[in-house]
């Protein structure tokens, strides 16, 4: 199944197929929020409840990180990522038939969940490290990052623009969805192939004792733990943001195109994020430029509250805010490849996927019960200025292994 290590292999295709891959998947997941105003206005649930139901899609999503990890480093990445888009594509088909509260809850909550997370960071990000070398994994890992922030960018104002027709609708938006989620077949296919992956030497670590004693050291591992953590409010700030953002906009008496506009902002912001934090990661320690990214968010929150509520603001916020969105993915990623290696990353990078929707279900969830008390998000605000500031400093006791003792 592998090459002659000596066989260069020309990055780019596989950068292209997996960014392809999280366009999609990511995009969905980045869009969820702008279905919060049309599903309660058409159905019976409330807010709180269809809060609820993007919550526990969050932390279900970060379920199946570690859990599709480990399927496909012991049966194939290919099983999982063809399966995940099948499941995708019929969630997105049952949606609109299923418009009840427990109806959505399985949908959405569980179905749709599985489907993008099986396409999502943990499996894409190990097949990248898999195939690539170590010396071009950071850019790697920040350009693929960049097609999620691609798929925010292109999904926000396309289900914005669907959404308002009135033979379309959310109903038929996810109908359109559920097309889409059948191109990832072709492209996984070819991502998977295994003929052209170079074999990686591995640590110490992850080199015998199999997963389960790779997952044992790991989390013996005070670094990983203090990653886990700062993963976590990670979490808790992207979900709220995106759940809630929407509602925010429309709180402050704003027309619903700002609110898509603005998602549409920050993943255009995230592309160069992504591409930044990757080429940061190749020459600095991956550590320090997790900390710079919460400790920026903190000061970018505390802005926001002080600035007054106009579209324009909205959309320097959401500048700011994408720069960072998805950009902590490849240092999280990098960083846990040179503390493991990459023989089980998919897996360990999915159980830190799983702390930060963790995160997420809290974001979305608590999000969804402070407006529902005091028609104001001004305590998750609060909330999340405080965790961003946590996050920055657990990163710093991090024992990050320098890049030559890991390939």
């Amino acid at each position: 199944m592998h090459t002659h290590p000596s066989i260069r292999i020309n990055p780019w295709p596989v950068i292209a197929a997996a960014a392809f891959i999280l366009l999609i998947t990511i995009g969905m997941r980045m869009s969820l929020g702008l279905f919060l105003r049309p599903v309660v206005n058409t159905t019976d649930l409330s807010v709180a409840q269809f809060s609820l139901v993007i919550a526990v899609f969050q932390l279900m999503w970060g379920v199946t990180q570690p859990a599709t990890g480990a399927l496909a480093d012991h049966y194939g990445a290919w099983k999982v990522l063809g399966g995940g888009a099948l499941v995708l594509a019929a969630a997105c088909f049952l949606i609109p038939q299923l418009p009840t509260f427990w109806g959505l809850m399985f949908a959405v909550g569980l179905l749709l969940a599985f489907g993008t997370g099986a396409g999502g960071f943990s499996i894409i990000m190990g097949q990248v490290a898999a195939k690539l070398p170590p010396a071009v994994r950071g850019l790697a890992s920040g350009a693929v990052n960049a097609g999620g922030s691609a798929g925010q960018f292109l999904f926000a104002p396309m289900v914005q623009g669907l959404m308002v027709q009135p033979h379309i609708g959310w109903q038929g938006t996810f109908y359109v969805w559920g097309g889409l989620s059948l191109l990832i077949l072709p492209i996984a296919w070819w991502l998977t192939r295994g003929g052209n992956m170079p074999q990686q030497a591995q640590t110490a670590q992850t080199h015998d004792g199999g997963l389960k004693q790779a997952v044992i050291r790991a989390f013996a591992d005070r670094s990983y733990l203090l990653l886990h953590l700062g993963f976590f409010t990670c979490g808790f700030h992207i979900a709220f943001l995106v759940t809630h953002l929407p509602n925010e906009i429309s709180l402050c008496g704003l027309p619903p195109t700002v609110a898509s506009t603005s998602l549409a902002v920050i993943g255009l912001a995230n592309i160069a994020g992504c591409l930044f934090s990757g080429w940061c990661v190749g020459r600095f320690p991956s550590k320090y430029v997790l900390f710079y990214l919460y400790a920026s968010r903190v000061l970018m929150v505390a802005a926001y509250l002080a600035a007054p509520k106009t579209d324009m603001n909205f959309y320097i916020f959401a500048a700011g805010l994408g720069f960072t969105w998805l950009a902590t993915v490849a240092p999280t990623a990098t960083l846990t490849g040179k503390l493991f290696g990459t023989r089980y990353l998919a897996t360990l990078f999915g159980l830190t996927m799983l702390s930060h929707q963790i995160g997420g279900f809290l974001g979305s969830y608590l999000g969804g019960q402070v407006v529902s008390m005091f028609n104001s998000y001004g305590w998750m605000w609060y909330a999340d200025m405080l965790l961003a500031g946590a996050a920055a400093l657990l990163n710093l006791p991090i024992k990050e292994p320098k890049p030559a003792e890991h390939a």
